[in-house]
């Protein structure tokens, strides 16, 4: 089975394209939900979180989002703290859950594939880009929130020209060129590499 990488900036349209993947019955795992449950259920990881930003971190017995994107959305260092301490976590779980599927290949959906060093464990990263001006548009409109919040959690991602330049396989979603021809291509390439391989 190939593992899949999914990446691509914020507001880029991963999520969208990654559900087209799951009509095609290929499995995604969702690093940002995961990373958000296991920091919810995992006592060790709960543990160091608290350490590291206090117990404001939590709210009863939850995760406190609002707050931690408060810290470490204007601390670079913060923010690499918290990435350092919830990664590990995320790619073990990833790594098992990759274990468990039987599909031709599956994918791991997640936002910081390259900054986290994900990759080595892939076989494939595929990249979703957008327009930068669409991608914080679509954010702001999604989330509700100020185009300056937006902005801050841009200028935290790895550059998109960079990012989309060190993938496999690059998807437009730019609102213009129709997303599900272009997965259908990535899918069909995947399950061929795939036949190959079995030959």
């Amino acid at each position: 089975m190939l593992k899949v990488g999914l990446t691509g900036g914020i507001g880029s349209g991963k999520t969208t394209v990654a559900q087209i993947f799951e009509v095609l019955s290929i499995p995604v795992y969702y690093a940002d939900p995961a990373a958000r449950d296991l920091m919810n259920k995992d006592p060790e990881l709960r543990k160091k979180i608290i350490t590291s930003f206090g117990e404001d971190a939590y709210k009863n017995g939850e995760l406190n989002r609002a707050y931690l994107g408060s810290v470490v959305f204007k601390d670079s260092e913060k923010l690499s703290l918290l990435n350092s301490i919830v990664h590990p976590v995320t790619i073990r779980d990833s790594e098992n859950w990759m274990k468990n599927q039987k599909t031709a290949y599956a994918i791991k959906e997640a936002a910081l594939i390259f900054e986290a060093g994900i990759e080595k464990y892939l076989d494939y990263v595929i990249g979703v880009t957008a327009p930068e001006s669409l991608r914080i548009q679509r954010v702001v409109e999604r989330d509700h929130v100020p185009m300056q919040k937006v902005l801050d959690r841009v200028q935290h991602q790895m550059d998109e020209k960079e990012k989309i330049s060190r993938c496999d396989f690059v998807i437009q979603n730019d609102g213009i060129q129709p997303l599900i021809p272009q997965v259908l291509k990535i899918h069909e390439t995947l399950l061929s590499v795939i036949h190959n391989l079995e030959m």
